[in-house]
């Protein structure tokens, strides 16, 4: 299948700061790239560079077809873009602002109109569509900022923590919105911190820490990578946690994680209902009172914090070793 985005050995920095440490990437026509990572983790600076509005220190970078130093007017006009926080003039009515953006891309118009017609019906803005944006809710504007990406139909989208801030039936919506697109043949590269939506959207995810990807593959290869089950337990006394912690060292595959505000400890094991029962039974013996326990599947979050230290929404720490590149036949 054709590469729409390639990126190769991209840096920058900011002083001291490493963004990106030599940042190599590729993503399939019509196919969804989720970048995942906390802040700071150099997903929006990949987008920039990407997406012409930041010149990186080293490297190369193409998308749809164009070198991305060489050609940035001719690339932005084959791209669209949403970012972290909705790009709407306030002031004007929703379709003023897709007609706009119309005008901007020499569309006529004539185009322009039909296209904001069309855009806002697809968005389920047509009832707002003559009212100004600084009435819209959260979710409107973010909706309106990715029907602008669209007015000129580009085959390759960027898409920045699209979801950020939004309440949950909002995020719902826009998931759908997304999948719709990309049914239709839109590349897109996704930045995400949510663990949920890059399981759900993405083809594939690399995972990023420390401006490089430290692994990649599909959401259930990178679930296969970390390996196992996860036992959890859920305490009636969160001042129980240390005691509890105690009586797990040397038990699973890992140290236990803990989660202090749900009183949850976290255990990775290969031994499935047994290793549950030990444990517990290794609890009790303890004097440590459990509410809650269950088995469960790997997530991308243990796959985040096995890879890098720390959980996806957290302060990022130091991440080793070299990208894990996980191929179809290493999963089982």
């Amino acid at each position: 299948m054709p590469t729409a985005i390639r990126a190769t050995g991209l840096v920058k920095t900011y002083g001291e700061v490493v963004a990106l440490d030599k940042l190599d990437l590729e993503v399939e026509e019509g196919t969804v790239m989720g970048l995942l990572g906390p802040n700071g983790a150099g997903k929006t600076t990949a987008v920039r560079v990407l997406t012409t509005l930041l010149r990186p220190d080293a490297g190369a970078a193409e998308v749809a077809g164009v070198d991305v130093l060489r050609s940035p007017q001719e690339l932005r006009r084959r791209i669209g873009v949403s970012g972290q926080y909705a790009a709407v003039d306030e002031h004007l009515t929703g379709f003023e602002n897709l007609d706009m953006v119309g005008r901007l891309y020499h569309l006529g118009a004539k185009a322009s109109r039909a296209r904001a017609h069309e855009l806002l019906a697809q968005f389920d803005l047509t009832e707002a569509a003559d009212r100004t944006v600084k009435g819209y809710s959260g979710g409107m504007r973010r909706r309106l900022d990715l029907a602008g990406a669209l007015v000129a139909r580009p085959p390759v989208l960027f898409l920045d923590e699209p979801t950020t801030g939004l309440d949950p039936r909002s995020r719902l919506g826009m998931w759908d919105v997304i999948e719709g697109l990309v049914r239709g043949g839109t590349t897109l590269l996704l930045t995400t911190q949510y663990l949920e939506e890059a399981d759900r959207l993405a083809d594939r995810i690399a995972v990023i820490d420390h401006g490089r990807v430290i692994a990649l593959g599909t959401a259930d290869q990178l679930k296969a990578q970390v390996g196992g089950e996860r036992v959890e337990v859920v305490l009636g006394d969160p001042a129980q946690l240390p005691t509890a912690l105690e009586h797990t060292r040397g038990f699973g595959l890992a140290e236990a994680s803990v989660d202090e505000r749900d009183r949850r400890l976290t255990v990775p094991v290969d031994g499935g209902s047994e290793d549950l029962v030990e444990l517990l039974t290794r609890l009790h013996r303890g004097g440590v009172a459990v509410s809650e326990a269950g088995l469960r599947r790997p997530t991308l979050d243990d796959v985040f914090l096995t890879l890098t230290g720390h959980a996806a929404e957290g302060v990022p720490g130091p991440a080793s070793g070299s990208t894990a590149d996980v191929s179809q036949e290493g999963v089982a």
